[in-house]
This record gives structure tokens, C-alpha cells and sequence, in this order.
């Protein structure tokens, strides 16, 4: 890699270059984006609305839905983001996307064909491989069509999807549900229910959405930062190796290929992460929760191990970079609130505070969109704004992604008022949603351009291993360890589930105030500490 410009932002006043612009293209291309994003939380987050009826068709409890709304999904679509976001840095994003949706879309179909908890979970580990090509090619793809001064916009504006499809997949999937099984009491076609034609009305139409996609142009990569990057000589060979550094036994071939104490180390560490997850089983009683989440760890261990051996620059601007861990680690305790919130409130709504479905999908669906959306726009533009002043004023807008949702989330699942209950929610959503644009900005600014996939892949590790792993299990869990037997049937408290949430937050602030005096120094040294560790800059 050469550099073709001095690591001045293109936006300083001491520049002479031109500033690179975002084409008409790059908007169109940024509103495709938005849509697939859309289409992938609709996908994801329609288990909320069908939360009640599968627990009762299928006789699970709230962690064991917690289980299937987050780490069932989250850890497979984190791990399979590892060498899936290195595919994105070194093959076409543009097929990979493409490929990735139509994977999961019929995944999603598959879903609506189960018939216990094993099938569903196994088709809800599928539609987290595809999704894990979504984030990683767009954005690799938003950050070589848009100039760093408008990423955050640009990254907030494709983040928005996120609550749009939230906010649709409650509306769609009462929808289907109440008109379903109006229509078939006693189960339809197929012996198929509400819930489960849910799943398939909405899974089929993203693979036609595929092709849209596929129509897209690739961009030069790194073009916009002034940095050319050759192409990789063979990206398929290096996706087998990264794909064989998550999945053991090759975890362990690959230490030994580093030498005897590194095999050593994998070792130890992965049974210090078994042992761990066997007391957590032994302490909880809940297997699948627990065995997925001690696998996703000894993974991501040993995938860090090998990029350090292999890749040493980009290991040195994402793991060696506390900066780095210390704004992904911040965001995920962001997330875990925002994705329990989001899995948990309609089914609280419902059994809780006893109201109708389709009334509570469609206010829920329509706030949770409208205050996603506004939140991560109105982010993102703080964001750009506090960042031409000061380099870390990104990690202030997260901050307030902390803070802010506290007092609506103490009162919100406290009040018996359903309209009370309603604003709070959207203002808990719209405080929440304003840290995602700026936690991905700062990230994606760590990094050079090559490692702008892998780097995403790292961030959303954080985001799905630590937020979507816990959050919806943490309320689950904790709502039966708060319930009561009525009727020899467990029946948790979500309200005590839903308000623990709350002590999450000072944990997540003193990791982003280590971020904000870290945040500076790390991003004027990228090139620096590259070359350092062996980069040809």
C-alpha cells in the first residue's frame, strides 16, 4: 500500500488537495443500502412480535426466548462476520451482499417451518451467517462512495434501516399473525400457524431484493481517503483460513502451526472458557445460552491470536488499540439495552401491561421507527459537527447513549399507563439510537482502508457478542429468576427484567470516557503504528 496524500483530514484548512465529494451514485447506492438494512431487521427482530405466541406453542420460557432473540443469532452472525468482513476487505462487497441476503431471507423462511426449539434455533444460527455479509460490505461500501467529514452522516443515515425494520417487523408480523390464524384457527397449509407464516411472508421477498444489489458498481477502494489498495491475489484462500481460525478443531491446528506455547496458551484459555460456561450452566440451567456464548469467546480468542501472527498491522489498529476496544466494549452495553429493549417491550406490552397485539405492534412498530430513525440522524449529524472541533467528540454523542435512556426506561416500565408507557419508550429509543452513527464513525477512523471490513467485523463483535448475546437473555433470565409458579407453569416479572437494564450504565460510561482521552492520540498515530508493526505505508 502506498499513500498517495500526508494523514491530514481532507476537511483541514491547511490542505490543498480537493476534497472528494459524494456523488449523486453514492446516494442512490447509500438508499439500496438502506433498504437491505431494512429487510435484514425486519428478518431479525420479528421474533419480538411472535415472542408470546412461539413461547406458548413451542413451551419455552423468557430466557429461553431471550436465548433465541440473542445469542442463537448474535453469535454465529459474529463469528461468521470475522472472515466475512475480511472477504469484504479483499473480494467484491457488492456479490458478497448480494450472496449474503438471499442466505438469509431463506434462512428466515426456514424458520417458519419449526417445530421445537432445536429447529428454530438452528434456522435463526443461519439467518445470523447471511446477515454477518450486511454490515461489513456496506460499511466498506459507504466509507469508499462518502468522504470522512459526511461517513457519520452517511453511516447513520444506512443505520437508520436498523429501526425502520424494527419498527415494520412488529407491524408486518401482528399482522400476518391475527389475519392468519383468522383465517386458519386450527393451523393452515402445511399444518403452518400464525407465527410460523410470519416468517415466511417476510423471508421470501429479500432474495428478489438480491438482484436488485447485485446491479450496484464496485468503488475503488480507498479512493476517497487518497490511499490506493491493491487487490488481494487470493481472497477465497484466505476466507478458508480465516473461516478455519473460528471453527475447532482447526482453532487448535492453527496454535500449533504458531509453535507449542501458542497452542499452549488456546488450550488454557479454552478451558478456562468451558469451565466458565459449565458453572454459568450449573448456575442458570440454561445450556444453549451458555454453551453458544463460551464458543463465541474461545473463537474470537483464537481468531485474535492468529491475525496478530498473521496480519500484525491490523491486529496492532483494532485489538492493540485501546481506544479501539474501549469505544466498541462502551456502544455494546449501548446496544445490549437497545436490543432488549426492543425484543422485550412488546411482549411486555402484552402480557404485562395486557394490551391488544396489533394495537401495541403498530405503536411500538411506528415509535420504535420514527425514534430509531431520528435518534441515529440527528446522532450522526451531532456527531460530524462535535467532531470538526474536537477529535473525540464523537464518543460524546455516545455517551449520551448511555445516559440519556435512563430516566424514560425507570418510568416507562414502572407506569401502569399505557400512553405513559408509550412516550417513554420512544424517547428511551430516540436517546439510545443518536450513539450508533458515532461509535461506527470513530471505529471506521481507526483503521486504514484495507482493514475498514475487518474492522466493522470487530465492532459488531462487540455489539452482538456483548449487547445482543446479553440483552435479550439478561431481561429473559432475569424475569424468571423474578417470577412465580402459577399453575405448575413458570411465569417471569419482566418489569424486574427490563428495569435491570438500568445498572448496566455506569459500566458503559467509564468505558467511554476511557475512549474520549484515548481517541485523539490513537487516531493521529494510525499510519505511524502500522508502519511499526510492519505495514509498507
Amino acid at each position: 500500500m502506498t499513500v498517495e496524500s500526508d494523514n491530514k483530514d481532507a476537511n483541514s484548512p491547511q490542505s490543498d488537495v480537493k476534497a472528494p465529494e459524494a456523488s449523486g451514485y453514492s446516494w442512490y447506492v447509500l438508499l439500496v443500502l438502506v433498504v437491505v438494512y431494512i429487510l435484514n431487521f425486519i428478518d431479525r427482530q420479528i421474533l419480538s412480535i411472535l415472542a408470546v405466541d412461539i413461547k406458548a406453542d413451542l413451551g419455552l420460557t423468557d430466557a429461553d426466548m431471550g436465548f433465541l432473540g440473542g445469542a442463537a443469532f448474535a453469535v454465529f452472525y459474529a463469528l461468521f462476520g470475522i472472515p466475512l468482513g475480511r472477504l469484504a476487505d479483499n473480494w467484491s462487497r457488492v456479490k458478497l451482499l448480494s450472496i449474503g441476503l438471499a442466505l438469509w431471507s431463506v434462512m428466515t423462511a426456514v424458520s417458519g417451518f419449526a417445530r421445537n426449539q432445536a429447529e428454530l434455533t438452528i434456522a435463526r444460527m443461519g439467518v445470523g451467517v447471511g446477515e454477518a455479509t450486511a454490515s461489513p460490505t456496506a460499511y466498506s461500501l459507504i466509507s469508499d462512495y462518502f468522504p470522512k467529514r459526511q461517513r457519520a452522516t452517511a453511516l447513520a443515515i444506512y443505520s437508520s434501516g436498523l429501526y425502520i425494520g424494527g419498527g415494520v417487523s412488529l407491524f408486518i408480523g401482528a399482522l400476518i399473525v391475527q389475519g392468519w390464524n383468522q383465517a386458519y384457527p386450527q393451523g393452515g397449509p402445511l399444518g403452518l400457524v400464525g407465527w410460523q407464516a410470519a416468517f415466511l411472508a417476510v423471508g421470501i421477498p429479500g432474495v428478489l431484493v438480491g438482484l436488485w444489489v447485485a446491479s450496484l458498481r464496485e468503488p475503488k477502494r480507498g479512493a476517497m481517503d487518497g490511499l490506493s489498495t491493491p487487490a488481494h491475489p487470493a481472497p477465497f484462500r484466505a476466507f478458508v483460513g480465516d473461516l478455519s481460525m473460528i471453527v475447532p478443531p482447526f482453532t487448535l491446528l492453527g496454535a500449533w502451526q504458531r509453535g507449542p506455547a501458542a497452542l499452549a496458551i488456546n488450550v488454557a484459555t479454552g478451558a478456562a472458557i468451558a469451565a466458565f460456561a459449565y458453572w454459568m450452566i450449573q448456575l442458570t440451567g440454561n445450556f444453549p445460552q451458555w454453551s453458544a456464548v463460551g464458543f463465541g469467546y474461545y473463537a474470537v480468542f483464537s481468531w485474535a491470536s492468529t491475525l496478530r501472527a498473521k496480519d500484525p498491522a491490523t491486529f496492532r489498529l483494532i485489538w492493540g488499540t485501546p481506544a479501539f476496544i474501549y469505544t466498541t466494549i462502551g456502544y455494546g452495553l449501548v446496544a445490549l439495552t437497545s436490543y432488549a429493549l426492543a425484543f422485550w417491550s412488546a411482549p411486555y406490552a402484552e402480557t404485562v401491561l395486557g394490551l391488544p397485539k396489533q394495537q401495541l405492534a403498530f405503536i411500538l412498530g411506528a415509535s420504535g421507527a420514527l425514534s430509531g430513525f431520528l435518534g441515529v440522524i440527528i446522532g450522526g449529524a451531532i456527531a460530524d459537527g462535535l467532531r470538526k472541533k474536537n477529535p473525540a467528540g464523537r464518543i460524546l454523542v455516545i455517551i449520551m447513549g448511555v445516559v440519556g435512556p435512563i430516566i424514560p426506561i425507570a418510568i416507562g416500565f414502572i407506569t401502569d399507563n399505557a400512553v405513559l408507557f408509550y412516550v417513554m419508550n420512544f424517547l428511551a429509543g430516540i436517546l439510545g439510537a443518536t450513539a450508533l452513527g458515532a461509535a461506527a464513525a470513530t471505529t471506521q477512523d481507526l483503521v486504514l482502508p484495507r482493514m475498514r471490513g475487518t474492522a466493522t467485523a470487530a465492532f459488531f463483535l462487540g455489539t452482538t457478542l456483548v449487547g445482543l448475546s446479553f440483552g435479550p437473555y439478561m431481561v429473559g433470565q432475569i424475569s424468571d429468576l423474578a417470577g412465580n409458579m402459577v399453575d405448575g407453569k413458570l411465569v417471569g416479572d419482566l418489569r424486574v427484567g427490563i428495569l435491570s437494564l438500568i445498572a448496566v450504565a455506569p459500566i458503559a460510561l467509564a468505558l467511554l470516557i476511557a475512549a474520549y482521552r484515548n481517541v485523539p492520540k490513537a487516531e493521529q498515530t494510525i499510519v505511524e503504528r502500522a508502519r511499526d508493526a510492519g505495514e509498507p505505508v
